[in-house]
């Protein structure tokens, strides 16, 4: 499916679907339940969906049925307990990397063999720190090509806590917070080490969910040092999953380069998720932005439609008149800032970023790719994103001839985030020009309907297949 974007001004609410973190994390934990567990607005998106379908496999049910409170949906998962037993298939993560790197620990926790394999995406992306982890804690892991870094994953069980886990860290949170789910079945206490510790916020996100469900873990203040104890029986829970901040990004950012005002219901305030620090980044360039975190709502005002009546993004208040973002906390942000920036009078350097190469694609090679098609100035180095942009505005509020953002064809490369940030670049160039994202469908990972939900604030997205246009 191919998205054609042009110029809008967007109004009105939108609600962002359920955490995708969240979700995936609640599903796996009641799969782990001896009870009946409720999951609450999840997110109904591919990467679920897959989790949904691996859990049989280990013993769990699920009912993916809508509840009569449409269009709020509660998913209910009857955890296999005592019961819970090694995959007896091949486990299809489809393009889910948490699922891989969540229940690939879980499942080495059994005596015997299992397989990990998924789409074509996700095998390209790495599992050799998967292996070395786990073949640390006593299993036999190894990939099913001699010589491959990727998937296909085979895992010959079981693990112990009787050895610390001495690991980068630095390639991804994920397989660390699968390590803290399996170590609940674990005898003993699992030590884990991180040398070089990354996306941080999802660790805690992790502890909260094993806090809830009663499992004992410790993690420095530094992230270098994490304890789980086990094993623990998990007793049956419901839970509610709150919005996803990484969804939350792109009508953001939408409504700060265009004219426009749109409110963002039910936003997570409970401060589980990093991705919520994209609020204080824009307003360090300016960005008029209300979070009211008791009523969870987000007032977003863009250009013409802001307090000052002008809206310019600018980074010329900050020191040496640059912004300097860590996203190690964060690396998911980092299609959406990068097309933020690109509106932005100044440069902003998004650092500390390496993990983003090892996502669904080399996201920092591919939007430089992309943007550049467009107009916009970007530098990357190995662990960095360089972007000098330009407002469409001067400080008067009049149109600014350093901007030259233009239309283009461009590619998601079947990268939800890389595919919704382009469609919403699309709605700020000027008047006459747009861009077509191809292969635009691949939003369904994390933001099911996002097009539709877009065009209800105006966005008028078109739908474009070989032969002529269809409206959304």
């Amino acid at each position: 499916m191919k998205i054609r974007a042009e110029h809008a001004e967007l109004s009105g609410t939108i609600q962002v679907p359920g955490s995708k973190s969240h979700t995936i994390r609640a599903l796996l934990l009641a799969a782990m339940s001896d009870g009946t567990c409720n999951i609450t607005n999840p997110l109904i998106s591919a990467d679920c969906l897959s989790t949904a379908a691996a859990l049989p496999l280990i013993g769990a049910q699920i009912d993916l049925q809508e509840t009569s409170d449409f269009p709020v949906k509660t998913w209910t998962v009857k955890g296999a307990g005592k019961n819970i037993h090694l995959p007896y298939d091949v486990v299809n993560v489809g393009d889910s990397g948490s699922l891989l790197y969540f229940l690939s620990p879980i499942a080495a926790t059994f005596d015997g063999w299992s397989v990990f394999t998924g789409d074509e995406s996700i095998r390209t992306r790495p599992v050799h720190h998967v292996v070395d982890a786990l073949n640390q804690l006593g299993a036999e892991a190894t990939t099913a090509i001699p010589g491959s870094k990727n998937c296909p994953l085979i895992i010959r069980g079981p693990i112990s806590s009787e050895k610390k886990l001495i690991t980068d860290g630095n390639i991804s949170s994920q397989y660390i917070s699968g390590m803290m789910m399996a170590a609940s079945r674990l005898n003993g206490t699992l030590e884990i080490e991180l040398k070089d510790p990354k996306e941080t916020p999802y660790l805690t996100m992790t502890q909260k969910w094993l806090d809830k469900v009663g499992i004992s873990s410790e993690i420095s203040d530094d992230f270098h040092h994490i304890k789980v104890t086990g094993p623990k029986d998990i007793s049956a829970f419901n839970a509610t999953i709150p919005s996803d901040w990484e969804g939350v990004a792109f009508p953001l950012i939408a409504t700060l380069i265009t004219d426009s005002q749109i409110l963002i219901e039910h936003v997570d305030s409970s401060g589980t998720q990093g991705d919520d620090e994209i609020v204080n980044i824009l307003k360090k360039l300016g960005a008029d932005i209300e979070w009211n975190k008791t009523a969870e709502t987000l007032l977003v005002r863009g250009l013409k439609k802001s307090s000052d009546k002008i809206g310019r993004l600018s980074t010329e208040h900050l020191e040496n008149g640059e912004l300097h973002v860590n996203l190690s906390g964060l690396p998911d942000a980092i299609c959406a800032l990068a097309v933020a920036a690109c509106f932005t009078e100044g440069t902003v350097y998004i650092e500390d970023i390496a993990g983003c190469r090892r996502k669904e694609t080399d996201r920092i090679k591919v939007m430089v790719s992309e943007l550049t098609k467009i107009g916009a100035e970007l530098e990357e180095g190995e662990d960095y994103l360089i972007v000098r942009g330009h407002s469409p505005v001067t400080k008067e509020g009049r149109p600014n001839p350093a901007f030259k953002l233009r239309g283009a064809i461009v590619e998601s490369y079947g990268d939800h985030r890389v595919a919704m940030s382009l469609a919403c670049l699309g709605l700020g160039l000027p008047s006459g020009e747009f861009i077509t994202v191809k292969d635009a469908e691949c939003c369904s990972v994390s933001f099911p309907d996002f097009y539709k939900a877009m065009n209800r604030l105006n966005a008028g997205f078109v739908e474009l297949n070989s032969s002529d246009s269809i409206n959304l």
